[in-house]
């Protein structure tokens, strides 16, 4: 069987106007979501990716709502700022067009106290 003589089946595929992380963003994420798994605090994720948002969602347990989720909305861009970090109470905890700047605020949760 070739490779080439497959056809795809309808609708499957990635739209045109579906918004994605791209390689560095999920990078600078899953960076971040390893640390927090080795310090305890996450276990779980999820990913969507819809037509206006990309949404990474990060779990304390498989079957709870989310803790966070990190959010890329491209048509905020020019305004607010494209990324943000929103908490389970559906507050936004930080908002900007910089991804690791935004991330800062969740790398705070690593810093404890040595005694």
């Amino acid at each position: 069987m070739n490779m080439q003589n497959l056809t795809p089946f309808p609708g499957q595929g990635q739209p045109d106007d579906q918004v994605v992380f791209h390689r560095r963003e999920l990078g600078t994420i899953m960076g971040l979501y390893g640390r927090m798994v080795a310090a305890g605090e996450w276990r779980d994720y999820g990913m969507s990716f819809l037509r206006e948002v990309a949404i990474f969602s990060v779990f304390r347990r498989t079957a709870e709502t989310p803790l966070y989720r990190i959010e890329k909305r491209p048509k905020l861009r020019n305004r607010q700022g494209q990324y943000a970090v929103i908490g389970m109470d559906g507050r936004i905890l930080k908002r900007g067009s910089d991804l690791q700047a935004v991330l800062r605020v969740l790398e705070r949760k690593l810093i404890r106290a040595v005694e």
